[in-house]
């Protein structure tokens, strides 16, 4: 099979297209053929070889997939063979594997899909696993009626957005370009702003009549991170879950003091707190697919392209130094770039929800 191979850490070209046997699964596993293959953060940390929870290498990268269950190993039924699923390597004893044609795993760590769900948008339910806990178990304690969502075009804000909507509250979206607010008001947020153009403390002010945000979702940190104490209303939190720009300022406490009227909160989060808690991600599963086959929940996607140009389509992507408003996805497949009037997806923010069996996307933050 064909495989996307990184022997070393490093730039776009670790990353080898090469051929690689088919692995065979062992009792108690299932064979998946891949049909969309996701690409995230997590991923660009590993290229890197700065991820926290870095797989041996040599290693197959990759952290999520949806595909079809193709064979099974002894003693093994289900999902039964022709069975849709999603592969999340957070089920996986290493936070790898999904960059290749078929990928053997555990049984229940290849989540069966309800009818109606896409394939396509299927890859993309890592980004709403981390967004669904951000959201519903990182903020517990908080009465939230309204939310403002950091890098809110991006992979997990946009997916942030959805839930926060599902969920009854009111959206505040922050980005980085005209094109991204717009993106993020398509997917019915009531408010969107332009952090490069607007004063974003000024205009949360303004939105709420200067009361703030009851929960802040920051993926960003940063020296700029105090500034989410200005725009927070009263016994309202924020919740880390990223360092886009570095760790939050050490000094945060000095902005929380001088907010210390509103009775701030803070708290740092990442879903490997659920690593070996196998019954909550399952939870979380089971709601997400339940909004997926309802068509509640829609990743923004914006490119397609085989695996095999995976490596050169990052060479000429997004830069790296502006990981905040970008994500690469990378789907396995032979079906070439496809392109609108002559230019490439990647200028145009779209979901075009076509069927194909392989391709890859890029999302905007």
């Amino acid at each position: 099979m064909k495989a996307i191979l990184l022997r070393r850490p490093g730039g776009p070209e670790a990353l080898e297209y090469v051929e690689v046997p088919t692995p065979v699964p062992g009792e108690g596993k299932v064979l998946v053929k891949a049909d969309t293959i996701g690409v995230s953060m997590p991923e660009v940390l590993v290229r890197r070889g700065t991820y926290a929870w870095m797989p041996p290498l040599p290693a197959i990268p990759g952290i999520e997939l949806s595909g079809t269950v193709v064979a099974h190993g002894p003693n093994t039924a289900e999902p039964a063979l022709g069975q849709p699923v999603f592969v999340s390597a957070r089920d996986l004893p290493a936070r790898a594997g999904c960059y290749a044609e078929y990928i053997a795993v555990p049984a229940r760590a290849a989540h069966p899909l309800p009818p109606g769900c896409s394939l396509e948008a299927a890859a993309c339910l890592s980004n709403y696993q981390v967004a669904y806990h951000v959201l519903h178990t990182a903020a517990r304690g908080v009465e939230a009626k309204r939310v403002l969502v950091h890098t809110a075009a991006g992979g997990v804000g946009s997916a942030a957005v959805q839930l926060a909507l599902i969920a009854g509250l009111e959206v505040i979206g922050v980005a980085g370009s005209e094109k991204k607010t717009r993106a993020i008001l398509g997917l019915s947020a009531q408010h969107a702003i332009d952090y490069r153009s607007e004063d974003v403390v000024a205009r949360v002010r303004e939105l709420t009549g200067g009361r703030g945000a009851d929960l802040i979702l920051d993926p960003i940190g940063g020296k700029g991170f105090g500034r989410n104490f200005d725009m927070l209303a009263p016994l309202g939190m924020v919740v880390s879950y990223g360092r886009l720009d570095g760790p939050p300022d050490a000094d945060l406490l000095t902005a929380m003091r001088a907010n210390s009227a509103k009775s701030p909160a803070v708290r740092f989060f990442t879903i490997h707190s659920f690593d070996d808690r196998p019954d909550i991600r399952a939870a979380a599963m089971t709601v997400l697919l339940d909004h997926l086959a309802a068509g509640r929940i829609r990743p923004l996607i914006q490119d397609r392209l085989p695996l095999a140009e995976a490596s050169a389509k990052i060479r000429v992507g997004p830069p790296e130094d502006d990981a905040s408003d970008y994500g690469l996805h990378v789907w396995a497949g032979v079906i070439p770039l496809r392109t609108v009037a002559g230019a490439p997806l990647r200028d145009e923010m779209c979901d075009l929800g076509i069927p194909l069996p392989a391709y890859a996307a890029y999302y905007q933050r």
